[in-house]
């Protein structure tokens, strides 16, 4: 009667141990999803300045050589900040599918 007690306890044990873990994966995939979110607003935010910024420049310089040597500095930096961000989002994404596959693999 002791050992089938003992199996019981083991069996709560283990339930417990697998309710934690699910419970701190899904904690761990919200944060992934806000990170997500939050990236996304930013580099929409980003496009928007820029954006704002080319307009400006637009309507305000009025030299056309300045203008568009402007407008080409301006448009080189967009491109590398996109670059950047691509790349980050990349990387955290394969982090955040490694984390998930080792995750899975225990």
């Amino acid at each position: 009667m002791e050992n089938k007690n003992n199996n019981w306890n083991e069996i709560s044990e283990e339930i417990t141990e697998v309710a934690k873990k699910i419970k701190d994966k899904a904690g761990e995939e919200d944060l992934v999803k806000d990170l997500k979110e939050s990236l996304k607003k930013t580099i929409e935010n980003t496009a928007d300045i820029f954006s704002n910024i080319i307009d400006t420049i637009d309507e305000t310089i009025k030299d056309e050589e300045i203008k568009n040597e402007t407008l080409d500095l301006i448009k080189k930096i967009n491109n590398e900040i996109k670059s950047t961000v691509s790349d980050a989002s990349k990387s955290i994404l394969n982090l955040d599918n490694s984390n998930f596959s080792e995750s899975e693999e225990e």
